[in-house]
């Protein structure tokens, strides 16, 4: 058994241990590629357009209520009335920019990358986190980075 496989099944027993059905889809498909030898062809596009992919279906799933018409503009004009609904938007706007940068520190440093996706899988396992941590967390790295950058 090669090391790459042995991984993914250790991952694949954290994510059962911690009951993280994400973790364990995610695992077990990536397994099933590797295993049926397609890995050549689809990690290449998998990894260089991933990201987009799941932030695109993230923005599918907050967007259904929109779509349904649980939330339209009534709802929207009395939300803006709230103190929060602005805290909210700042803090949607700060994330949205923050995560720019993250993107494509995450394609160009596979040395943080690394680091990074560890940090997901370990928050993910055992503090029952969310996998959309590489993306900001890539973000904010990158923030700190220049931060160092500056006063260094």
């Amino acid at each position: 058994m090669n090391q790459p496989v042995l991984f993914l099944i250790i991952l694949f027993i954290v994510g059962f241990l911690a009951k993280n059905q994400s973790l364990m889809f995610a695992v077990g498909f990536l397994l099933a590629v590797k295993l049926t030898g397609l890995d050549e062809k689809l990690f290449p596009h998998i990894q260089s357009k991933g990201i987009n992919w799941g932030v695109t279906v993230i923005t599918i799933a907050v967007l259904v209520p929109i779509a349904t018409g649980d939330i339209g503009f009534k709802q929207l004009t009395e939300a803006m009335k709230s103190s929060y609904a602005w805290i909210a938007l700042g803090a949607g706007i700060a994330v949205a920019l923050i995560a720019k940068n993250g993107l494509t520190l995450l394609q160009d440093d596979p040395h943080i990358t690394t680091a990074l996706v560890f940090g997901t899988i370990l928050a993910v396992s055992l503090f029952g986190g969310v996998a959309v941590g590489p993306l900001i967390g890539a973000g904010i790295a990158y923030l700190a980075m220049q931060t160092v950058k500056f006063f260094g």
